[in-house]
């Protein structure tokens, strides 16, 4: 069956959190349609996308996830779930917008996963500087224009087996040119960009 960047995600949720992830998806939109300034809306990930990072997180066993933009906890929640199969793992979730993270908590809280996910409010940018690593995945969906500092910031904090994933880079190539220019010039890093949702840069370095 050809691919199609078109396809409804067909993923083996359990049926609750299924019905809330439409639910919070549906309100996303809606929102979006709706509101004009950009700081209220949702801007949530693509179900596609969405479903993908849900594959990738579990196919590559990941431990240790930094989420940069947690909006309402759409994408959060995916994450969290493809985790939560698994002990000692961790997800921290960083949104600038307390109306947003206070809507992520909720969602999290009724998807049962608030426990599994440290959220925490402020500019990315000086938050990843207080991190502690180490991540082996970075999921890059706020300020695209920012992004390649907050990653030269993490070099330190990653593992050498890390995965680098990256929204909206066929919706807004000019913003995140950048980013990829940085990812491109790491070491020992292979990158590629699915035609998927608004375009989702992979980029992955493998333990020697």
């Amino acid at each position: 069956m050809p691919f199609s960047p078109n396809a409804k995600p067909d993923m083996n949720l359990d049926r609750e959190l299924a019905a809330l992830l439409f639910e919070i998806e549906r309100f996303g939109k809606e929102n979006d349609q709706r509101e004009t300034d950009r700081k209220r809306k949702m801007l949530n990930l693509e179900p596609e996308t969405a479903a993908l990072l849900h594959i990738l997180v579990r196919a590559t066993h990941r431990q240790s996830i930094l989420e940069i933009g947690t909006s309402n906890g759409y994408s959060t929640i995916w994450l969290a779930d493809a985790l939560c199969s698994r002990t000692k793992c961790r997800l921290v979730s960083i949104e600038r917008n307390p109306l947003k993270l206070e809507m992520a908590r909720k969602n999290l809280m009724r998807a049962g996963l608030l426990n599994s996910v440290t959220l925490l409010g402020g500019e990315a940018s000086a938050t990843v500087r207080t991190l502690e690593g180490p991540f082996d995945c970075v999921f890059f969906d706020a300020d695209r224009i920012s992004a390649p500092e907050q990653l030269e910031i993490l070099i330190p904090k990653l593992k050498p087996d890390v995965l680098l994933l990256a929204d909206n880079v066929l919706s807004h190539p000019e913003e995140i040119a950048d980013y990829l220019n940085f990812v491109a010039g790491l070491v020992g890093f292979s990158s590629v960009t699915i035609p998927i949702g608004k375009g989702l840069n992979i980029a992955y370095r493998q333990s020697p």
